[in-house]
């Protein structure tokens, strides 16, 4: 029986007689006409002027028939057959005793990347075909891909490749026997391009912050810690973006935004991964009500301009982001789900609330963050349709302004679709005697245990005192987003290398 090691040396093998026959199996270069997609586009055309074509691709079927051969190659944008026939094939630099028909025959293997020059017919059973006049190696494939069946009549593929934890490991060769999950990325560039044409329009200046910070901060979670040898300094990985383009606003730009790599030193589960991608952006004289609008009105266009509807399939829900979308207080949605009204509740009723519900929150913990811990486990998940949950408790929002109907409260909304939060959103707090006051709370609740809470940071306390007029703030989860739109239950899915823990690591927590 043949290993995987033997597989590899008769690869090896055939790259060594692609060479001797004069074949530079690993070329600077190649120029094509088309793609298979402008290929089948042209196809009646190209094929009624007899006109020579131009691909390159990757082989992904071979059937060799004695004097002929059919084949199918793959490129980038589509897939379609070809036919090598030993007569009529005569590639240029092949010397020697084997012929041209022959090494394609018994030297290229699926998964090669090959260039052929052809044209344009169809066989009898209609399939569009290239007929090939000559063909050369651009790049031998040494690992022997999974074997790929096909259901004639339903078009569904199988093959042995199929583990997510394997695929999510392996990226290159999930997208080359999956290439409908190249799809997935394509939309993720259209949904960022989407959010950046809807800003740019909107008047926003797209900025840059930066990603190592003397002291992180914007939200409440624990960072990356890495040192800087020169400086000799303890430097951050940034969990957010919010103090410093609040900065920028102070210092008059009205209306900016970025859309950057955030991390977080938290756990990893299906909507959550250490390395992510966030759109922040800020306005000035705006509160948390506009960025409701710009929410409603950017995301169902994105699912417009990608659906064609505002009614959208995610797993075997339909999710309809047609406008207006639904606005509850964080409150009244605890009081509905749950039937307990928390707002006026005391720090030992919520952990007995919480406890009766069997929700687990850290030692230590605040009232904020025992309520936050029984929103997200039991009220969250219950958000499928997009909804708005606004007015949120002064405790979990050191950022966000108060209430102006109750100081007990922020002006605060988190955007929630298919059960995960994906927006956040704040008319933000520009009093720096308040907003000093807050830091100092947290710092508290930092003593008390909470290693989530927000450091103290007096430069961005230095930025504020310069004055900073009334502002709005927004932050959009572009992976949670992407997740959305296409479809897709895991956030590893749509992240094209997940962290993921060691391979021995990953089988012990299976087995647990």
């Amino acid at each position: 029986m043949e290993t995987h090691n033997d597989l590899i040396q008769a690869r090896l093998t055939k790259l060594e007689q692609l060479r001797k026959a004069g074949y530079d199996v690993y070329p600077y270069e190649f120029q094509r006409t088309h793609t298979v997609q402008s290929l089948l586009e042209q196809f009646d055309e190209l094929m009624e002027k007899g006109e020579e074509v131009v691909l390159a691709g990757r082989l992904a079927a071979k059937r060799v028939m004695g004097k002929a051969a059919f084949a199918h190659l793959q490129d980038d944008s589509g897939r379609i057959q070809i036919y090598v026939k030993r007569d009529t094939i005569n590639p240029e630099g092949a010397e020697g005793s084997e012929t041209p028909y022959s090494l394609f025959k018994n030297a290229v293997d699926l998964g090669d990347w090959i260039g052929l020059h052809g044209k344009a017919m169809v066989t009898k059973t209609g399939e569009k075909t290239l007929e090939i006049t000559s063909w050369t190696p651009l790049a031998k494939c040494i690992r022997p891909l999974p074997v790929v069946k096909e259901e004639a009549e339903t078009g569904k593929r199988y093959h042995e490749f199929a583990d997510p934890d394997e695929r999510y490991r392996n990226r290159p060769l999930d997208l080359i026997v999956n290439p409908d999950e190249r799809d997935v990325f394509r939309a993720r560039a259209k949904i960022t391009q989407l959010v950046r044409k809807h800003l740019d329009d909107a008047g926003f200046l797209e900025v840059e912050s930066p990603v190592l910070q003397p002291l992180y901060g914007g939200g409440t979670a624990r960072p990356f810690v890495t040192h800087h040898n020169q400086l000799k300094k303890d430097l951050y990985l940034r969990i957010a973006d919010e103090l410093y383009l609040k900065r920028l606003i102070v210092g008059g730009l009205d209306r900016v935004y970025e859309i950057s790599k955030d991390f977080r030193n938290e756990g990893v589960d299906r909507s959550h991964n250490p390395e992510f991608t966030m759109m922040e952006c800020y306005i000035a004289f705006e509160d948390y009500r506009y960025h409701m609008d710009l929410m409603e009105q950017m995301v169902s266009d994105i699912a417009m301009q990608l659906h064609g509807s505002y009614e959208i399939p995610f797993g075997d829900k339909t999710l309809d982001f047609t406008p207006p979308w639904d606005r509850v207080k964080f409150f009244d949605a605890i009081k509905t789900v749950t039937g307990k009204d928390l707002l006026g509740a005391t720090i030992e009723e919520v952990k007995a609330f919480a406890d009766e519900k069997h929700v687990k929150y850290p030692e230590g913990a605040s009232w904020g963050k025992v309520v936050d811990e029984i929103m997200g486990e039991l009220v969250e998940p219950t958000f499928e349709k997009p909804t708005f949950i606004t007015d949120y408790p002064l405790q979990l929002s050191p950022l966000a302004k108060k209430h102006r109907s109750d100081e007990r409260l922020v002006e605060r909304f988190e955007a929630y679709v298919g059960g995960m939060e994906i927006a956040n959103a704040f008319t933000e707090l520009n009093d720096p005697v308040d907003q000093r006051a807050r830091f100092e709370e947290q710092q508290k609740n930092r003593a008390g245990g909470d290693d989530e809470a927000m450091p103290l940071d007096e430069d961005f306390l230095g930025a504020l005192e310069l004055g900073m007029p009334p502002t709005a703030g927004l932050g959009l989860g572009m992976d949670r987003l992407v997740m959305i739109m296409t479809n897709r239950s895991s956030i590893r899915d749509v992240i094209l290398f997940p962290l993921l823990r060691d391979k021995d690591q990953a089988e012990d927590a299976s087995e647990e």
